[in-house]
């Protein structure tokens, strides 16, 4: 045997010891179960490269409303649950579905509708008052209709204004199914209003006549919480790979990344992890 294939061998045996622990580490990932406007907002692209440069895991998103991504996590198919809906949340937890939950951080949801206002809500600060107005007019009316963390705030806020629009569906009020952007993409074709979280409105480039007409209302707060998956019921679940992934969000380094997210110059969504449950 030459000296050349002496080398060759040894070169070929050294890759085959070392691949399984290349794949290995390429494949050291977890799984997030989050909501659209996480993800369409453009915070998920911003944020995540540093977690992966800091900790060496990727994260890999399923970007579903919250009602799904909390259904997500009650089958064990992710790691992480990183969602909007704190009612909806709450159950998760006491169910025994989830870790603790944790703020993360929290923004607003904001009215919007065709500049025409046909409901004439524009600069109105009252929420109820805003949706009563359109109720009576009839106007068209765009609902996500998917049980996402907007589609559950939307449906309070019509409860609170003393409104049932299942009576309007199918004339002014109508329901898609659909996340955020798409549903924001049917209003503005249809010039309808919708409610909207402001980091997927800021973020959305397909306005043509809509614009914010309702804002600054307390009950349009939208908070955001983070929970690992049980691994006591999902054995599988990457708990430590998880729980740093949850430790390093609500830590100054991780509150820094998601402050630091802006668009045209404007704050998406407020870091407040220090605030308790």
């Amino acid at each position: 045997m030459n000296q050349d294939t002496v080398v060759l061998r040894r070169v070929l045996l050294a890759l085959a010891f070392a691949l399984p622990f290349a794949v290995q580490a390429q494949d050291r990932f977890i799984t997030v179960a989050s909501t659209t406007s996480t993800e369409q907002s453009g915070l998920f692209r911003h944020i995540l490269p540093r977690f992966q440069a800091e900790s060496g895991i990727a994260v890999r998103v399923v970007a579903l409303g919250t009602g799904q991504a909390l259904d997500v996590g009650r089958r064990g198919d992710a790691d992480v649950v990183f969602v909007h809906d704190h009612a909806a949340e709450q159950r998760f937890v006491q169910d025994g579905h989830g870790g603790s939950r944790l703020h993360v951080m929290f923004n607003d949801f904001v009215l919007v509708g065709p500049a025409a206002d046909p409901a004439g809500v524009a600069g109105l600060r009252d929420t109820n008052d805003a949706l009563r107005r359109i109720a009576e007019a009839r106007a068209a009316f765009i609902s996500r209709g998917d049980r996402s963390g907007t589609h559950a705030a939307e449906l309070r806020l019509w409860q609170r204004a003393g409104v049932d629009p299942v009576a309007g569906r199918g004339a002014w009020y109508r329901e898609v199914g659909q996340g955020m952007g798409p549903t924001l993409n049917t209003a503005a074709a249809q010039e309808a209003y919708v409610l909207t979280d402001r980091g997927t409105w800021l973020s959305f480039a397909n306005r043509q006549g809509l614009r914010i007409l309702v804002e600054g209302d307390a009950r349009l707060a939208n908070q955001y919480g983070v929970m690992l998956v049980s691994p006591q019921r999902h054995p599988h679940v990457k708990a430590a790979d998880a729980q740093r992934f949850i430790d390093w969000i609500v830590s100054p380094t991780g509150q820094d990344a998601i402050a630091s997210y802006r668009i045209n110059g404007e704050q998406l969504f407020f870091p407040n992890a220090s605030q308790p449950e």
